[in-house]
């Protein structure tokens, strides 16, 4: 077997030109060497002793940080987080590996920047921890000898230039990455030490980064957000020891990451008027309701093929709700322009969101307000009827909280709910689209 040494192609003959990644004269024999079994046999558990096991987690200080992870880190974790360069990734590191040298010895490899560049960023944050140990190092067999130290935590930024000199593979290509991701991943299992590893991830989705490296890992998190804007969101995509699509929300100021404890007050605007166009939505991302804002402008064509622009919205679905909203509705939207935002760069995945883009696009097409006490809850049929919703009690607990008086949801819901746990919202059960129009309008009526 010949395999690249650049990108991992491997084929049964030797090749002067790597099919893949395209690098000359790459390919290397891979001998197999086979020998007879001489470890033991495995020991077996039952699975009733099972329960006997501890789970310790060591909680960070940081709840939003916490609260991806499934509550704070576990001896032995092994933590993937990616972004894209520039995004923020090592500023929050460095205050999670503050906060947990509090109690705990921790390492910072910094095969990036110099000790220096690390000493600008800490004085920035104000950061002064006794047990935190920085070290800048690239080469793997030499970070091996630092897990014989009795530290807690080993922080990696980042395993892109991390580089096995025995191996032979260029630097930062995947042979050297997933290699090194593997001799870390078994290291820290057998040492007991947790471990998070920085991995960048481009614009172009190179596969050299963390996405050749999610199935290595115990936790996959990925720190998002637009470079123009100030607001960053943690979300973990794989989670062995938590549940997944929790997401943790900051705020990137001058003196570091701030947790934002109230995301709804981000992804919806503080303005109390009212606006054709504008609706607001209750998503769920994990086990957390968040309020989002769906704005809507609908305006005729000015050339002969009309546009449709989505951003933050699954843009199938969205052309599938405009296609029911003509058919059912009977509005003309074959000459209009159509474009959609969520506000706060949020991009939202649950269907639930479908009534609130509906009374967004409605409303600016027809040009009537939308009172800014309502939240709009359902997932919307082909047929324009409102299908059930799953943690209805969650949403409306969230909606209460923050003030909203009025909740449009499905009828099948609200025949479910115990209305004495949400006194002073008013909720309407609709069972499509045009009752909750016609109701909004009402409204508006007697406001």
């Amino acid at each position: 077997m010949f395999i690249c040494r650049n990108c991992g192609y491997k084929t049964f003959k030797w090749l002067g030109k790597c099919p893949e990644c395209g690098a000359w004269e790459s390919f290397t024999e891979e001998v197999s060497s086979r020998k007879e079994r001489e470890d033991p046999l495995p020991s077996l558990t039952n699975i009733r002793e099972l329960s006997t096991i501890k789970e310790e987690r060591f909680p960070t200080q940081i709840k939003e940080f916490d609260r991806v992870l499934g509550g704070g880190l576990i001896k032995g974790e092994v933590v993937l987080v990616g972004g894209e360069p520039g995004i923020g990734k090592s500023t929050l590191l460095l205050e999670v590996a503050s906060q947990i040298a509090k109690n705990k010895k921790v390492l910072y490899v910094s095969a990036e920047e110099s000790l220096a560049q690390i000493n600008l960023r800490a004085k920035r944050l104000g950061i002064d921890a006794e047990n935190l140990f920085l070290v800048n190092e690239d080469n793997l067999e030499t970070l091996l000898l630092l897990f014989e130290k009795d530290f807690f935590l080993i922080i990696i930024d980042s395993i892109q230039v991390l580089k096995i000199a025995s191996l032979g593979a260029s630097l930062g290509s995947l042979v050297q990455i997933r290699e090194s991701a593997n001799i870390l991943t078994e290291t820290a299992k057998k040492k007991g030490v947790s471990l998070f590893i920085v991995g960048h991830v481009t614009k172009e989705g190179v596969i050299s980064g963390p996405k050749a490296l999610e199935h290595i890992v115990d936790c996959v998190i990925y720190f998002e957000g637009e470079k123009n804007s100030n607001f960053r969101i943690l979300r973990a995509v794989k989670n062995r020891f938590g549940s997944l699509g929790e997401i943790g929300v900051f705020e990137m100021t001058s003196s570091g990451l701030k947790e934002v404890e109230n995301p709804s007050s981000i992804f919806i605007s503080g303005e109390g008027r009212s606006s054709s166009g504008s609706a607001v939505g209750c998503v769920l991302e994990g086990v957390r309701a968040i309020l989002v804002e769906v704005q809507a402008l609908v305006t005729r064509a000015s050339f002969g093929m009309v546009r449709r622009k989505s951003v933050g919205f699954d843009f199938n679905r969205f052309s599938l709700i405009l296609a029911m909203m003509e058919k059912r509705l009977g509005l003309n939207l074959g000459n209009q322009d159509v474009f959609v935002n969520v506000t706060g760069g949020i991009r939202i995945d649950d269907p639930c969101s479908d009534l609130a883009l509906v009374l967004a696009v409605a409303s600016s097409y027809e040009d009537f307000l939308v009172p800014r006490e309502c939240v709009f809850i359902g997932e919307v049929g082909l047929s324009g009827e409102l299908r059930r919703v799953y943690n209805i009690s969650q949403r409306l607990s969230e909606i209460k909280r923050l003030g909203f008086l009025y909740a449009f949801i499905p009828q099948s819901n609200l025949e479910k709910l115990n209305l004495k746990e949400f006194l002073g919202l008013k909720l309407y059960g609709c069972r499509d689209i045009k009752e909750v129009i016609s109701k909004v309008k009402n409204l508006k009526g007697k406001n």
